[in-house]
């Protein structure tokens, strides 16, 4: 290998890194700007949702899932029922059915716009 050749293999992946860091920061702003919108439409004040772990608290209580669930989420394998419960439990909460939990499953961030940005009314906690 000439010298080139490493310099260029260097900017290649340089520019890979650049790239996925960038698609990074934008799903995570798409992530933030979709559950702030949500939590302010369920009634809880938008900075909570960009608090790691308290988030996901807030999230079981607009749902109305208990607390202890957290803990749940915590366990390998059974956090996978978990999140399809309390997405489907999101789902009725705003007033859509099983299509769109497949849709929160599938294509998260999406179905997360939708339901911040969309006409979708929180209509209260499903599992309560």
């Amino acid at each position: 290998m000439t010298v080139a050749s490493v310099a260029l293999a260097q900017q290649q992946s340089s520019g890979e890194g650049a790239l996925s860091t960038l698609i990074s920061v934008v799903l995570t702003v798409i992530f933030l700007a979709a559950g702030w919108k949500l939590f302010t439409k369920a009634g809880r004040a938008g900075w909570e949702a960009i608090i790691p772990i308290y988030n996901t608290y807030v999230m079981l209580k607009i749902v109305g899932r208990p607390w202890w669930w957290l803990l749940l989420l915590l366990v390998p394998f059974l956090n996978i029922i978990i999140g399809i419960i309390v997405a489907n439990d999101l789902s009725k909460s705003f007033g859509h059915g099983v299509g769109f939990t497949i849709g929160l499953i599938l294509l998260t961030p999406i179905f997360l716009l939708l339901l911040g940005f969309g006409d979708s009314q929180y209509h209260g906690p499903a599992a309560a």
